[in-house]
């Protein structure tokens, strides 16, 4: 693979509880002002930062597991794997991952948040993409990894990237639901807030979406704020 040839076509308290809790309104209609909208108006927190991809980038609870158990899955593969980070936002997460990888491919939807990033953060293996993950193409890669951007999206658009996954061996999934039983996947718009207003959340093996993948394993399950954390590989092939 040719990588030069590629090219792209909380704040405490009340803000973040929305944040984490509720739909935003009065916000642009297309997916890619809606995200550029919620870091300028901060609606993840980080009121003196440039840019801030909320607690669930940040909280060394969510954060440090997550770092362990996908960096050691890394390390399984003698000869490294390509990974394609899709909505890697601030990039707090990513950048620890890196040297676990042949090659990291970071993408996200903000111009101006992959500009800071270009600027920020360096090294052979990493790349940085402005894409929108839901019509553009995306990048070959071994290991795909999507935590905690799903739950931000409608389910329609969820749909349409789901299919763009089926031909990436491994996908690995985080996702915030509620504790216990839950009707999986209630409908919401694209947006700061996630399914656990609606008590719901995102399940890709169930209705609407259904996905299909040859294995299947729960790799961490992390209890936040009532609720969990939990991180998901899907092998496809």
């Amino acid at each position: 693979m040719e990588w030069s040839k590629f090219k792209n076509p909380f704040k405490k308290g009340k803000e973040v509880l929305g944040a984490m809790t509720s739909d935003d309104e009065n916000l642009p209609a297309s997916t890619k002002e809606v995200m550029t909208e919620i870091y300028k108006r901060k609606k993840w927190g980080g009121a003196h930062k440039d840019f801030y991809s909320g607690s669930g980038s940040h909280s060394r609870k969510v954060v440090f597991p997550y770092i362990k158990i996908i960096s050691s899955f890394l390390q399984g593969f003698e000869n490294g794997l390509v990974v394609c980070d899709l909505g890697c936002g601030d990039f707090n997460v990513g950048k620890k991952l890196v040297p676990y990888s042949k090659k990291f491919l970071a993408i996200d939807i903000v111009e101006g948040l992959i500009e800071r990033n270009k600027n920020l953060f360096s090294d052979d293996k990493l790349e940085f993409y402005c894409l929108n993950i839901i019509t553009d193409d995306l990048p070959d890669a071994d290991c795909i990894l999507v935590r905690q951007v799903l739950q931000h999206l409608s389910n329609k658009e969820i749909q349409a990237v789901l299919k763009k996954l089926e031909r990436f061996k491994h996908v690995i999934v985080t996702e915030h639901v509620p504790k216990g039983e839950f009707v999986a996947n209630a409908e919401k718009s694209t947006g700061a807030g996630i399914r656990l207003s609606k008590k719901s959340g995102v399940v890709l093996t169930k209705p609407p979406f259904n996905f299909i993948s040859l294995t299947s394993k729960e790799l961490l399950s992390i209890k936040y704020r009532e609720a969990m954390i939990v991180t998901t590989h899907y092998q496809n092939f």
